[in-house]
């Protein structure tokens, strides 16, 4: 009911930042699928969640067994399958909890995206090649069913996708040595996880506020004088408009409205892997996701030029667009030593700053949505520039985002 309410509050703001002008009726139901009503999504996601990364949860990452491994595939074929469940499903019940949710709505967050991999479907996992864990999906169910009590919205991402989309990173649930993906069969494996999760989606109540649908993360990058060309522009000719008709065609057969329909989330041209509404039927709910990590961009580590860079920042791209990852991480030359450390007296004020001035450059768009909620013992230590609560418990981010808009972090910049 509270999601409901909200909504009819920000209808007017939703529906023109949403919906083309000719597609609006004065006489249509307004949906459970509409993006929160201030008009910005403020979220978290829930990193290491369904797809651990060893780098951000060194110790969770040991205490399953899982230590020295590079991915839960791995982790997996080493432990066996009814030890990696056992494993995995203690952490799925144990990483990110009911009170974790409550946490996030008491700091103002209206928003969670949740990383998850293709194996959650788990009859289009090869058994005889493929490592891992099992059950995963009720955990999903009970977790989105946290967060609809609680009028959060909700994005499902499909993280991990068959085959793998990038080469030797563990977000994509194993270190694979190419990225295998861009074929037929991988993408229709990923199409087949697409409907299903649709599906379920649209009718099992503890989905009700999942709006968003994000067909993968982070694809390879289109980059001068490398061979992934070819596999980066297929996404554009094949992968995206074919995920596009098979989500629809599940809504179609359900007799889903035209304003109860999932956003379909791909990754925004200026992620670097070409223009994603080029061949898509139409752009009805369309949305786009941009990453913005400072940290691996050219800017130069310093404070004055990384508070620059997000002050003037402009993340337009395609709309809408959610900046659905950044952090309050720098460049590794900067980690450890000089003025952008954690050990400078005044590491936590001037990083709050730098948060300010990245919310308001973001909130230009459609919003954000932090990487990560939580973390443990990144680099040997408690890297709070990575996770959301333990920023705030720091006192790094301040426990109501609008916040950002009194601190004058770019008065003068």
């Amino acid at each position: 009911m509270l999601f409901k309410n909200v909504l009819l509050l920000g209808l007017a703001t939703l529906a023109s930042a949403w919906l083309p002008e000719d597609k609006l009726l004065k006489n249509e139901t307004i949906s459970k699928r509409w993006l929160p009503a201030s008009g910005k999504i403020r979220g978290v996601n829930l990193g290491s969640l369904f797809i651990v990364e060893p780098w951000m949860a060194n110790d969770e990452w040991n205490a399953m067994g899982c230590g020295g491994k590079n991915s839960e595939f791995d982790c997996m074929m080493a432990l066996g399958q009814a030890n990696g469940n056992s494993a995995f499903q203690k952490h799925w019940n144990t990483w990110i909890t009911q009170d974790d949710l409550n946490q996030m709505v008491a700091l103002g967050l209206n928003t969670i995206r949740i990383p998850v991999g293709y194996w959650m479907r788990e009859d289009i996992v090869y058994r005889d090649s493929e490592w891992f864990p099992e059950g995963g999906l009720q955990y999903l169910e009970r977790l989105c069913g946290w967060a609809s009590d609680l009028g959060m919205y909700i994005i499902i991402d499909l993280h991990g996708a068959p085959g793998a989309q990038v080469a030797q990173n563990a977000f994509t649930g194993q270190f694979a040595s190419t990225p295998g993906f861009y074929v037929d069969y991988q993408f229709e494996r990923a199409y087949k996880f697409l409907e299903w999760m649709a599906n379920i989606i649209h009718t099992n109540n503890n989905y009700r506020n999942v709006g968003m649908l994000e067909v993968v993360n982070e694809p390879l990058m289109v980059r001068v004088n490398r061979t992934n060309a070819q596999d980066a522009a297929s996404l554009i000719s094949t992968f995206y408009p074919t995920a596009w008709n098979r989500i629809r065609a599940v809504e179609n057969n359900l007799n889903i409205g035209a304003y109860d329909r999932l956003h379909i989330q791909m990754m925004d041209t200026q992620w670097g892997s070409g223009t994603p509404q080029q061949n898509l039927p139409d752009q009805w709910f369309a949305a786009f996701d941009d990453h913005r990590y400072i940290k691996w961009s050219s800017t130069n580590p310093t404070r004055a030029d990384y508070l620059y860079a997000s002050c003037h920042d402009d993340r337009g791209g395609n709309y809408p667009v959610i900046v659905g990852e950044w952090s309050l991480s720098v460049a590794d030359s900067a980690e450890w030593n000089g003025e952008l450390s954690l050990t400078q007296s005044d590491a936590v004020s001037w990083y709050k700053k730098w948060w300010a001035a990245q919310v308001i450059a973001y909130e230009k768009q459609a919003g954000w949505i932090f990487w990560s909620w939580k973390a443990n013992w990144i680099g040997g230590r408690n890297d709070w520039r990575w996770a959301y609560q333990a920023a705030v418990a720091a006192g790094a981010i301040p426990t109501n985002p609008q916040d950002a808009y009194n601190m004058g972090a770019c008065n003068g910049v």
